[in-house]
């Protein structure tokens, strides 16, 4: 008589210890596999140096900077302020508009960007936009997507009342290469 190729196997009979075996296995696995599940994922920030969770920088606060203008006996008047980042760094800087605080009037705009050094306690002066000399107003002062645009008013002579500008234009700064670029919004219109 001739041999099979392959001798016959006890396992090869499928009875029901076998379905319980391997069920019982199974479960076995999965009840492990759970057990063994890495912790859950969190979105925490990374502790700071003090081993509280980093928190993100404030942008600066322009009271009590000394800004580049001179009113004498008046004090300066913060008129807007609009915040965000300009260069890219991951903090925030402040674009306040000031004027000397008249009473009466329409005194001209300082436009200026303040930042604050990660050691330093004061927010100080780095860039003017709007120099108080150029004898314009400044409205809608906002900050969006790294530009700063604002609307100026001005005067296009001497004889034009100062209570009332009769030339409005749109502007827009970007840092590029180191400094503040102006250039005009598209869509905006000059009167």
């Amino acid at each position: 008589m001739q041999q099979p190729a392959v001798p016959e196997l006890a396992h090869t009979h499928t009875r029901p210890i076998h379905w319980l075996a391997t069920a019982t296995a199974l479960a076995g696995v999965v009840a492990l596999s759970s057990a063994l599940q890495p912790g859950s994922a969190t979105a925490a920030q990374a502790a700071g140096p003090t081993g509280r969770p980093a928190a993100a920088a404030a942008p600066p606060d322009p009271t009590g900077v000394d800004f580049p203008l001179r009113c004498g006996p008046l004090p300066i008047l913060v008129q807007s302020r609009a915040t965000g980042d300009l260069d890219g760094d991951g903090r925030p800087e402040t674009v306040a508009s000031v004027r000397c605080d008249a009473g009466s009037g329409t005194p001209p705009n300082g436009v200026y960007v303040l930042t604050r050094a990660a050691d330093a306690e004061r927010p100080r002066v780095v860039a003017t936009l709007v120099d108080p000399k150029d004898h314009l107003n400044v409205t809608d002062l906002t900050v969006s997507d790294g530009a700063v645009t604002a609307t100026l008013l001005g005067y296009s002579s001497l004889d034009v009342p100062r209570c009332c500008p009769d030339v409005d234009e749109r502007a827009k700064w970007q840092w590029k290469d180191g400094a503040f670029l102006r250039s005009t919004p598209a869509g905006a219109l000059g009167a």
